[in-house]
């Protein structure tokens, strides 16, 4: 199955001149940079891992159970001055590399796979980036990775993971792809205030502009989406609606966009070695103007994304002739331009709805179920915020457990202006 480019959005019903390609790929991956934690660990049936840290409350040094849900055999990581060091007897596969590999092979892999752009997000605290600077060899290097793996077919993206566990100013993981430098969550002053802050100012690697994307969020997390100022709403773009391929996180995406959070759904696979990179099926779709780096930023920038289940699924929509996405300048009527099709033989649509404020459905659609599906409602309301449209198949997607009675597919946003 291809994943790549598969429709070209016409360009009339959607933005002026501007025609939109949709291209599929995977924003969330860590590499044998993330050496702490991976599918090259030999756990002994462990379901984690042991973290020796201080607390944030009492500084003292301890175990916790951060990692894991159980503590039977498990490896240990000492967090030490925000670097986190698997312990010296952390326990690692005599072949290891079947299963692990840097950047450039995942890149590699990802490409084979017929991934349109992958993006590699190593956890920021990793001994490998310490001392954490723009300069620091292993960061260099990760950045240079991409840029070499990048061709006409083939966008690589390098970022880091933002990752913090315990602390007082709000908890969360958070996706930043394409600056200069990184930040280190586990280093003393670390809190959210201040990543929101130094995220707002984060300097471009090179082409296109800095993104960042909420990662398997709970409904209440990073201290129920509080700090949100306009300069930071305007690079954290994106939220994880699917991660590890088949793990929903669809309330904290609505209770994000009540909070005034403007973000659109992408899937990370959030693999943590390169099976997944042949095994995961679900994707993040972008719609961008060309496959180049500065282009598929620019989607991710301006949120014209979805997260699907299913590899290949096709999806697209305007409002009042505005591309998902997009702000509207605050009208009362909403005239929807939808349309969602499917390549696979045999696989059908068999609904759509249109979601507004709080989760409330305005709208749903049950087609006679067809592989390619058009509708075009339109919406009357006065005091919406914003409207998101969802797609349901006639199998529930590709990956495992897939249910056809849910939503295999998560569009981005139009917000109203209000």
């Amino acid at each position: 199955m291809r994943t790549g480019m598969l429709l070209i959005l016409s360009a009339a019903a959607l933005c002026g001149q501007t025609e939109y390609h949709i291209y599929a790929g995977n924003t969330h991956a860590h590499t044998s940079y993330t050496w702490s934690h991976g599918e090259h660990l030999g756990k002994s049936g462990c379901a984690g891992i042991l973290v020796y840290a201080r607390n944030p409350v009492t500084n003292v040094f301890s175990w916790s159970d951060g990692y894991v849900k159980s503590q039977t055999g498990c490896a240990g990581i000492f967090v030490i001055d925000g670097a986190q060091i698997p312990a010296p007897d952390t326990p690692v596969k005599p072949d290891w590399e079947k299963f692990q590999g840097p950047p450039s092979k995942h890149y590699s892999l990802a490409k084979e796979k017929g991934y349109d752009f992958y993006a590699t997000t190593d956890h920021s605290q990793e001994s490998a980036f310490q001392p954490g600077s723009d300069v620091n060899p292993v960061w260099l290097s990760a950045k240079q990775q991409a840029v070499e793996a990048t061709d006409a077919k083939f966008v690589a993206l390098a970022g880091f993971e933002y990752s913090e566990n315990d602390g007082p100013g709000g908890t969360g993981h958070i996706n930043v792809i394409n600056s200069a430098g990184m930040l280190n969550a586990l280093a003393h002053g670390i809190d959210l205030p201040y990543f929101y802050r130094w995220l707002s100012t984060a300097k471009a690697n090179g082409e296109g502009p800095v993104v960042a994307s909420f990662n398997h969020p709970t409904p209440e997390q990073y201290n129920n989406w509080a700090y949100r100022d306009d300069r930071v709403t305007d690079v954290l773009t994106m939220l994880e609606v699917i991660n590890s391929n088949n793990k929903i996180h669809y309330e904290a995406f609505v209770n994000a966009l009540d909070h005034g959070w403007k973000v659109a759904p992408v899937c990370g696979n959030d693999n943590h070695g390169i099976g997944g990179i042949a095994k995961q099926t679900s994707r993040t779709f972008v719609l961008a103007t060309a496959r180049t780096k500065t282009a598929i930023l620019d989607a991710m920038k301006n949120r014209r994304t979805y997260a699907s289940l299913d590899g290949n699924l096709q999806a697209r929509y305007s409002v009042n002739g505005a591309v998902m996405g997009s702000t509207l300048k605050s009208p009362k009527s909403f005239q929807f331009d939808i349309a969602v099709s499917d390549p696979d033989a045999g696989e059908k649509i068999t609904k759509i709805d249109i979601v507004k404020d709080g989760g409330a459905v305005a709208q749903e659609y049950k087609p006679t179920p067809g592989q390619s599906v058009k509708w075009t409602p339109t919406v009357e309301d006065a005091t919406a915020k914003y409207f998101f449209v969802r797609v349901w198949t006639e199998r529930g997607g590709d990956a495992p457990g897939a249910d056809p009675s849910k939503p295999v597919a998560w569009l981005a946003p139009v917000w109203t202006g209000r």
